[in-house]
């Protein structure tokens, strides 16, 4: 009886160790109903399901993707000393880029709501299949309460038409997992009726796996994956910026092992966020914390996801959005004299134990 009750105390060691005193006062008799017990509602009923993912990456660690603007030149967003239409300068974006480990730009993308950031979208593609790079959207939803569904479905019929077709300039520098294109959405509003989109990409051969922003709510059956997004965590952002994020992250993560292992799981990291340069901002701050900001959230998942399983992507947020302050594409940040990493695999820690 004490070998089954010390197995069960795996679950809950304390426990278990109640339990076996009560039993040495109680008696047999008592010390059997106990044992049923504690079986059925204690250790059984309490015991967390092992995590398993059903998509996993294909190596020892998440493939490195990191979000892309390619709105600059146009005359409502701010001057950085080049244009999203210079093909030389999307050629050395995307050198750099493999240089500090990522494999693809996800373009952030408004269907014919932007046509310069939709022909910003055809040159990086183009450039990507040139340069053994990989490409994917972030379909912007439209803010716009009516016409919401059907703009969402013209304007990925649209993308699906022009950059998927095997006609398509780059089609093969798009990025698939498992064979199937990855499109990843950005969300406004939630006045899209994403059952009916979902009708109409999956027509498509092959279909979209679509990855949503946050934990699943309305229309959770419609995606196949989520990611975080920036965010300081539930305490709000911090005058110093000192709340980065780890509270929002962890509740992503442990919900996403505990109840969404069978979705795309895709991580979030962050270097620091500014956003005093954009006409939209709210004066909100993440610091770099010397470069810890980074660091941290690139890790974060090893904390719920077993040793031995790896999330197919971590998605870097941003490459270069200047506005918003969160663009890596100048460097890591660091401290005082310090080198910057070589690249992002060298902020992988070892995995560390999941709570």
């Amino acid at each position: 009886m004490q070998g089954c009750l010390l197995a069960c105390g795996c679950c809950n060691p304390r426990g278990a160790l109640l339990l076996l005193t009560t039993v040495h006062m109680l008696g047999r008799v008592s010390a059997a109903a106990l044992l049923a017990i504690w079986l059925l509602h204690g250790c059984l009923g309490s015991s967390t399901p092992p995590v398993h993912l059903k998509y996993q990456a294909t190596g020892k660690s998440p493939e490195i993707l990191a979000v892309y603007e390619a709105w600059f030149g146009e005359p409502n967003h701010i001057n950085v000393g080049y244009s999203s239409h210079d093909t030389g300068k999307i050629k050395d974006q995307i050198d750099a880029a493999k240089k500090l480990g990522i494999s693809a730009f996800v373009v952030d993308w408004y269907g014919d709501r932007d046509t310069y950031v939709d022909q910003s979208y055809g040159l990086v593609q183009a450039q990507a299949a040139k340069h053994h790079f990989h490409v994917a959207v972030m379909y912007d939803e439209t803010a716009q309460e009516d016409g919401a569904t059907d703009e969402a479905i013209a304007d990925l019929t649209m993308f699906h038409d022009t950059y998927l077709s095997p006609k398509s300039p780059g089609h093969d520098a798009y990025l698939t997992y498992q064979g199937r294109p990855v499109i990843f959405i950005f969300p406004h509003g939630h006045f899209t009726d994403w059952d009916k989109v979902r009708a109409v990409v999956n027509q498509w051969n092959p279909a979209p796996l679509l990855i949503q922003e946050n934990l699943p709510r309305q229309f959770a059956q419609d995606f196949d994956g989520f990611y975080p997004w920036i965010n300081s965590g539930p305490k709000g952002w911090a005058p110093d910026g000192s709340h980065w994020g780890e509270l929002y992250l962890d509740d992503f993560y442990q919900n996403m092992a505990a109840r969404y292992a069978d979705s795309v799981i895709v991580g979030g990291a962050w270097a620091q966020f500014d956003d005093s340069k954009a006409s939209w901002g709210l004066n909100r701050h993440i610091s770099a914390r010397c470069g810890q900001t980074l660091h941290d959230t690139f890790n974060l998942w090893h904390k719920f996801i077993p040793a031995g399983q790896v999330i197919p992507y971590m998605l870097v947020e941003t490459w270069n959005d200047y506005e918003e302050g969160s663009a890596i594409e100048p460097g890591l940040p660091t401290c005082g004299g310090e080198a910057p990493p070589a690249s992002l695999k060298d902020e992988e820690s070892t995995a560390a134990t999941p709570q």
